[in-house]
């Protein structure tokens, strides 16, 4: 066997294990988690420290050492967001529906856990408490790999969550990180049919589309966000900037920030004069079509036909005008990845019609993207937010991880 093989077949094992345990020994464990991070905060930060150098050594985008980045306050959100995944309900076990046939046969369906989970992602050592903590809960394995820019920051933690697991008696095997950062490790996890029930990638385009194409492994895309903002001709411009600046500029390497602006050619000008001082702030690079450079000049770059199909991930938004909402949707419903959407607008019958024809995960009215996360959802943390519509979508928190049986009682009926 393979090493891969090895850790497949031992999750799967601890699977069984987990799925038996109550929702009072998930907990305990979870519960171990957060206080054996908090403990070794100062152990992990040092990890984090070492990959840190690493990718300001090799010239990484400020933007995902960001990502990358552990602080004292990072750690504490982190172990928090454990006991916050431990204080929800336990999401197996739950009677989905219930019938009695004609015949006499009880008919109950059940949720219960997927079994065994692949997770690979890149740059986010959060991800791996996260991955590790909503398995846990939702009584699945996991078979972790994150990218090699974390991997010091990687097999420290997951260490720490393996040690903690088993402290509680459970099975330090019911989470497990591939230690390899080759793309032949990768290769592998994505055909470790026998093992793994689903596999769910988590990070960049590239990352996301390589593991959706190639994967033998049943997968969840997830993740991929170029993210809209609409300013209708109604709008409140005000509140309309504030929103775009929050959706663009608090945190920009994220798949929920924003990525393009549509706004009507009514309000195009006037929006943008109250738009571009708060963006100004963050020298957001701003690529324009021929309205927007015809009212700015050199302000502002020419956009590509590329440019409406790009997820940034940095402090650059390119800006659309049009004539009409009909058309925002059609550019929406063209250039956007099913992610988060959202319009600006005082008119309850257009914000409507937003809601029902523009088609994503997640769509807005009068509010930043910047919600489409588990936490702000109040699912505690997240697995990924689901670009698809097969089994889950949107954040995926503890119920999306799960799936069902029909248990059926009955009193000797044959057919």
């Amino acid at each position: 066997m393979t090493e891969l093989e090895t850790m497949g077949c031992l999750a799967k094992k601890a699977s069984r294990a987990l799925a038996a345990a109550g929702a009072e020994k998930k907990n305990e464990a979870l519960f171990a988690i957060a206080d054996n991070l908090e403990k070794s905060a100062d152990k992990w930060l040092s990890a984090n420290a070492l990959d840190l150098a690493e990718a300001e050594k090799n010239g990484m985008p400020l933007s995902l050492q960001d990502r990358l980045r552990l602080t004292p306050e990072r750690v504490f959100a982190i172990s928090q967001s454990v006991r916050d995944v431990a204080a929800l309900p336990d999401p197996t076990g739950l009677v989905l529906s219930e019938v009695t046939r004609p015949n006499g046969l009880r008919i109950n369906k059940v949720s219960v856990p997927i079994g065994v989970v692949g997770i690979i992602y890149e740059a986010r050592p959060n991800v791996t408490v996260d991955a590790a903590a909503i398995s846990l809960k939702s009584g699945n394995a996991s078979i972790l790999r994150g990218g090699k820019e974390a991997i010091n920051s990687n097999l420290c933690v997951i260490e720490l969550i393996r040690d903690a697991i088993e402290s509680v008696g459970l099975p330090r095997d019911c989470t497990a990180l591939v230690k390899s950062t080759d793309r032949s490790s990768a290769k592998e996890l994505m055909e470790l049919t026998e093992y793994l029930d689903v596999l769910i990638p988590r990070g960049g385009p590239g990352l996301i589309r390589s593991v959706v194409q190639n994967s033998k492994v049943p997968t969840i895309h997830t993740g991929e966000g170029v993210c809209h903002v609409y300013v209708d001709e109604d709008a409140d411009l005000e509140l309309g900037a504030k929103v775009l600046y929050n959706a663009k500029c608090s945190r920009p390497s994220v798949c929920n920030a924003a990525e393009c602006l549509i706004v009507h050619k009514k309000v195009a000008e006037a929006f943008l004069n109250e738009a571009m001082p708060l963006l100004k702030q963050k020298n957001v690079e701003i690529r324009g079509d021929a309205k927007i450079q015809n009212i700015f000049g050199t302000e502002v770059k020419e956009a590509s036909d590329a440019d409406w199909d790009t997820e940034y991930g940095d402090y650059i938004l390119a800006v659309k005008t049009v004539n009409s909402l009909d058309e925002a949707i059609d550019f929406i419903n063209q250039h956007g990845t099913g992610h988060s959407e959202a319009i600006i607008t005082t008119d309850p019958d257009k914000a409507a019609r937003f809601l029902n024809e523009v088609d994503a995960a997640a769509v807005y009215v009068n509010a930043s993207t910047r919600f489409t996360d588990g936490g702000e959802f109040g699912m505690g943390a997240e697995i990924g937010i689901s670009t698809q519509k097969l089994h889950a979508r949107g954040p995926m928190g503890l119920s999306e991880m799960t799936s069902y049986k029909y248990i059926v009682y009955g009193e000797g009926q044959v057919r």
